[in-house]
């Protein structure tokens, strides 16, 4: 006999007995759950079971929060139940059936990034360890240019060590968002059942070395001196850089060769333009390949299939992107970063911009919809060099963090939630906040009611001073800081502000009617 059978046993008549549940699978700490009808479900006493540290409902999914155990407790549970084993996939699909749209929608987005985050957030991290070793130290002594201006050292100039720890966190974080479209042409094709080697390839081809680097595009397009002039990115790919040669400021990296990335297609001239580090091209460009894959999949005879179909698929593919795709998805992706620019740049607007932000994305990580933001991020990033988005979303984990912290002295005489509680905290601190919310948080109500003043102050202070990371990076309050290109003071202030004042709050709210359990 296992040894969580009887409390499986009790869960199943809780969750509304066999007949309820459509499909169950589980992951690292949580029980997951596609129920024909979640009403049925006794939450209340489900939360009280020994073993289970709290429930929520994510993307269609009713979650139990098991912990480290969930395994051995999964087990049981299927033992006893006798309801086959299904994978993370199947429960998806079953969830996702009775999601409204806008909702699986988010759903699908969230499955094409999601996968990426490791490899987000570890180049986030290098990019920005890497800007704080290359950043101009006044304190680090000093050194007279030819021209007589003054240049403070960066701690890579004057120590071998910090110069080889700023070439790998360059080569490493270059490669994750310089290779972006690699990456994320891989998950989309993935996630639409097509052909994930064929995907890399298409990823490939939009950062191919034919191709003018997206970097090199976006210098020469914010170029106010060249503009100034009226000279414009399409004059020097057809002319050449020699003839504006005396317009570009000393060491300026172009060097463009006259019609080198121009293709002439007789009745219309494209210019090639490369899509380092964007995320809509590439994504749009997926899914196409996907649906071309499968339209000459089936039309194509048995015999013919291994040499045909992945030859005339890449090429359409490719020449769709080239003429329609990238430029309309690229365009897309700009109007996408001007909206949140001006909502988060304007004069006085952007303190309302930081006030919602602050208070409504927690709010959205229930329902699942905070994932569309790493898409933004990653436009904000590509095309303007950081994201000031990132930094409200640690900032509200963070928050989120203070909140369950105090949660662990207000419920000390409760060991359950003790300890719910501080292993949530720990969590929190790295930026997964799941546990806090659900585990303490939005369990008590008035925890989260601090977080999302906190965060909204948090918000505010980093808005105010022009806060801006390199992009996304681990969102808690251990590792955060290292993501920041600018403004590393005013993100502290900004931590210290959301983290006390949700930790203090806290307190101040249990005595309140807020606290109706108190």
């Amino acid at each position: 006999m296992g040894k969580y059978r009887s409390e499986a046993k009790k869960l199943l008549e809780l969750i509304g007995g066999k007949d309820n549940i459509a499909s169950v699978t589980h992951c690292a700490t949580r029980m997951r759950f596609a129920l024909v009808d979640e009403a049925k479900a006794n939450v209340k006493e489900i939360q009280g079971l020994p073993t289970v540290k709290g429930t929520f409902t994510n993307a269609g999914q009713f979650q139990v929060i098991m912990g480290n155990d969930v395994g051995d407790f999964y087990k049981d549970f299927i033992g006893l139940s006798g309801i086959e084993s299904a994978s993370k996939e199947d429960v998806k699909k079953a969830a996702m059936t009775k999601q409204p749209l806008l909702q699986r929608m988010v759903a699908h987005l969230a499955e094409i990034f999601v996968p990426l985050i490791p490899a987000l957030v570890a180049g986030g991290l290098m990019l920005g360890l890497g800007n704080f070793l290359g950043q101009e130290m006044k304190s680090l002594g000093v050194k007279v240019a030819e021209d007589g201006k003054t240049i403070y050292n960066s701690l890579k100039d004057i120590s071998q060590i910090a110069k080889i720890i700023y070439f790998f966190t360059d080569w490493i974080g270059g490669a994750v968002f310089g290779m972006l479209p690699v990456l994320v042409c891989w998950s989309t094709v993935k996630k639409f059942k097509g052909n994930e080697a064929l995907g890399i390839v298409l990823g490939l081809m939009l950062v191919s070395g034919v191709m003018l680097n997206a970097y090199v595009y976006g210098n020469i397009s914010a170029s106010r001196e060249l503009a100034d002039k009226g000279v414009y990115l399409r004059d020097i790919l057809i002319d050449g850089s020699a003839k504006y040669a005396g317009l570009f400021k000393k060491g300026d990296p172009f060097s463009i060769d006259a019609g080198k990335y121009i293709l002439n297609l007789g009745f219309s001239k494209i210019m090639l333009i490369g899509y380092q580090a964007q995320v809509l091209p590439a994504m749009f460009a997926g899914i196409a390949m996907c649906y071309i894959e499968k339209f000459f999949n089936k039309r194509t005879p048995e015999v013919l299939k291994l040499v045909w179909v992945p030859f005339v698929t890449l090429v359409v593919t490719g020449v769709l992107t080239l003429l329609f795709i990238g430029p309309v998805a690229r365009t897309l992706g700009e109007w996408l970063t001007e909206i949140f620019k001006f909502l988060f740049k304007t004069p006085g607007l952007k303190y309302l911009g930081a006030l919602i932000f602050g208070t409504t994305y927690a709010p959205l990580v229930i329902t699942g919809l905070h994932h569309t933001f790493i898409a933004v991020d990653l436009q904000l990033s590509a095309t303007g060099g950081g994201t000031f988005i990132w930094p409200l979303i640690a900032l509200s984990n963070i928050a989120q963090s203070g909140a369950v912290l105090a949660t662990y002295f207000l419920y000390k005489k409760d060991k359950k939630q003790e300890s719910v509680s501080m292993s949530a905290t720990v969590s929190a601190c790295f930026g997964i906040t799941e546990p806090a919310m659900f585990g303490a948080n939005l369990k008590f109500m008035y925890p989260f009611y601090a977080a999302l003043v906190g965060s909204a102050v948090g918000a505010l202070i980093s808005t105010a001073f022009d806060v801006m990371a390199t992009g996304i990076g681990v969102g808690g309050l251990a590792l955060a800081f290292l993501s920041i290109k600018e403004g590393i003071i005013a993100f502290w202030l900004a931590s210290i502000a959301a983290f006390g004042l949700s930790f203090g709050l806290t307190f101040v709210f249990s005595k309140t009617k807020l606290n109706k359990k108190g």
